[in-house]
């Protein structure tokens, strides 16, 4: 379906050909979203509803956009990162599939925040967020949007943390069920997902050999669990960073190193950071590092590496590769940035396999419906995904897998249940 009057913000409509091609092939692996969009295709559960998605514009997300369509939605989408849109993927849902996109892979700040401001001109009864932008803009710069919103799903750490921090503060007004959190999602997308696409990223940027060298993560959650053990995978020896004892801990138990960041920057070779936090990386660790260090961000923000410290301390820069940036300080040692401390997984790579963003977004178009039948009924703050819909996915997920599990007998749920019986 060819539609060349959509109003969107592309880079090139003659790459929809392309995009199309993609598409197709990511929905190969997603089985599960492709189960739920024939049943949304039958009974058009989100018919007359407007939702703008600010989410990475990739083909696993064109296929969520398109499940979101098949069940009667009017939809928007916008990029949650200038570095991570697949332009062919936004063109293709412009051109063949009539779904307004603004997103350009690369674009600056203003662009991004104008993109952001369009898609919130559909007036939105619900939200999709990655990062939690377009909920941060709406309560921000365009409160008069507020009145027609029933709800919106956050997709990330980063945005879970900013909405529960807006909702302490008693400025969330309005219900986000927080897909980050479902088991189907932070087990498997966090883990998996981030631990193959980061390692991926890094290595497509500087065609680095893994084996034999030392490598720092920041971090020790879900998606810090997922790169050291894929670091360490293709032999690299592994030092964990955490500010938590009990993940510290846990990390400790799994063999690796864990130490300070102070004294890990003295010996790594590369540095990746997964915390969602603050100058994670500062100077004073960029300082300590060695000749030829790599830094890499895999969080939303790229705020975790203090990038203006490092542009304000070194004497020099040049550009090596497409996501590689040199920083020569004071004393002669270079320290490589890659991908302008964005999420590197998606900034140089392809971001998550799209088998894993099946479950991801499985949980967002059923939570969409959650929210259409029960939006009106949620108080104000962040809400679980409910535990129906998070085991409904892992079954569908192990159905298109061809495996088969066991289930409780009435014996055994009745037992499980009761409190009188013991030795």
């Amino acid at each position: 379906m060819k539609n060349t009057s959509v109003h969107s913000d592309i880079k090139d409509p003659l790459l929809a050909a392309e995009g199309l091609i993609r598409i197709d092939w990511a929905a190969r692996e997603m089985p599960v979203l492709r189960q739920i969009g024939e049943r949304f295709a039958r009974e058009k559960p989100l018919a007359g509803m407007r939702i703008a998605a600010c989410l990475h514009v990739t083909t696993e997300t064109a296929n969520l956009m398109l499940t979101l369509k098949a069940g009667g939605a009017q939809i928007v989408l916008c990029a949650s990162n200038p570095l991570s849109t697949q332009d062919e993927a936004a063109a293709a849902l412009v051109s063949e599939y009539g779904i307004p996109v603004f997103a350009v892979k690369g674009e600056d700040e203003t662009l991004y925040y104008n993109h952001l401001n369009s898609a919130l001109d559909l007036k939105p009864h619900f939200t999709l967020d990655d990062g939690a932008d377009l909920v941060a803009t709406i309560h921000r710069d365009r409160r008069e949007l507020l009145e027609d919103v029933v709800g919106g799903m956050e997709e990330t750490t980063t945005g879970v943390i900013r909405l529960r921090s807006m909702a302490a503060d008693g400025k969330l007004e309005y219900p986000i069920i927080s897909v980050n959190e479902a088991d189907t999602k932070h087990l498997f997308d966090n883990r998996y997902g981030t631990g193959q696409s980061t390692i991926d990223g890094i290595t497509r940027a500087t065609n680095v050999l893994w084996a034999g060298k030392t490598v720092v993560v920041c971090g020790y959650g879900w998606c810090g669990r997922g790169i050291a053990m894929r670091a360490r995978g293709l032999g690299a020896r592994v030092i964990i960073v955490e500010v938590d004892s009990i993940k510290a801990l846990e990390a400790v138990m799994e063999g690796y190193a864990v130490m300070p960041l102070i004294q890990a920057s003295e010996v790594g070779d590369i540095f990746i950071t997964a915390t969602g936090g603050l100058n994670t990386i500062d100077w004073v660790h960029i300082d300590a590092m060695k000749d030829g260090a790599l830094l890499a961000n895999s969080g939303h923000f790229n705020v975790e590496i203090n990038i203006p410290a490092l542009d304000e301390k070194s004497k020099g820069q040049r550009d090596l590769r497409s996501f590689v940036k040199e920083y020569t300080l004071g004393d002669g040692r270079r320290i490589h940035l890659l991908a302008e401390g964005r999420l590197i997984n998606l900034a140089a790579a392809e971001g998550h396999p799209a088998s894993v963003m099946d479950m991801s977004f499985a949980n967002q178009a059923l939570c969409t419906e959650y929210m259409v039948k029960h939006g009106s009924q949620l108080t104000p703050g962040v809400h679980p995904v409910p535990p129906d819909i998070d085991k409904k996915v892992g079954q569908l997920k192990l159905l298109s897998m061809d495996i088969e599990i066991d289930s409780l007998t009435d014996e055994q749920v009745r037992y499980a249940h009761s409190w009188e019986s013991g030795t």
